[in-house]
């Protein structure tokens, strides 16, 4: 038998052993139940991945609600294409623009306070079925919501309602009320080689 015979059988075994440890982890998810998604840490990348998820959602014929907490002082491409669907998708742009602009504490809770009257009658809405909660990682981390009053919003959502939570700085009480927790690592980023923020990268 040739060398390139032993390696097929090898692969082939290894694939049958794998195939049958995922059809059997398939078989004992039989639960069916709204998700909690969290996506953190101080990579690129988390709005976009809550955003693909909005748009799977979309593709699905599934009603989302988006509220984007601290963004607010220019517009986005994602605010821009999901206004296409107004029919689908319920946008809320909540923010005044990053804490470090804004440099007002009061202004900044206001507008939190704010956008989370927005999120409580997402939460409270049966019909829809996806909220992505853009950015309130922040918001928590900052204290200018009370977390465990959106938590307590949170849990008590339609059984079947998805919330994906983004933002850098997710707290201890968010990662342990999540089911889903993705943490985006920050390997390289162009902007730290003086490269401006890039319309359809991070605009």
């Amino acid at each position: 038998m040739s060398k390139i015979d032993t390696k097929s059988q090898r692969h082939e075994a290894r694939m049958k052993r794998q195939k049958s440890l995922v059809d059997d982890q398939i078989k004992r998810a039989d639960k069916d139940k709204g998700l909690l998604v969290v996506i953190t840490g101080n990579g690129k990348g988390k709005s976009s991945s809550g955003f693909g998820m909005v748009a799977r959602a979309l593709g699905h014929d599934m009603h989302v609600g988006i509220v984007q907490f601290i963004k607010g002082a220019f517009s986005t491409g994602e605010e821009s294409f999901f206004r296409r669907f107004p029919n689908e998708v319920d946008y809320h742009v909540m923010g005044d623009g990053f804490t470090w602009d804004t440099q007002n504490l009061a202004q900044d809770i206001a507008s939190a306070e704010a956008g989370w009257a927005v999120c409580q009658k997402l939460l409270q809405d049966p019909k829809v079925d996806i909220v992505l909660l853009d950015e309130l990682n922040i918001v928590l981390k900052m204290h200018y919501l009370d977390i465990d009053t959106v938590l307590a919003d949170i849990a008590n959502r339609p059984a079947m309602q998805h919330v994906i939570i983004t933002g850098r700085g997710a707290p201890d009480a968010v990662i342990d009320a999540a089911d889903t927790v993705s943490r985006i690592d920050d390997v390289k980023h162009a902007f730290r080689a003086g490269i401006q923020a890039q319309k359809g990268i991070e605009l």
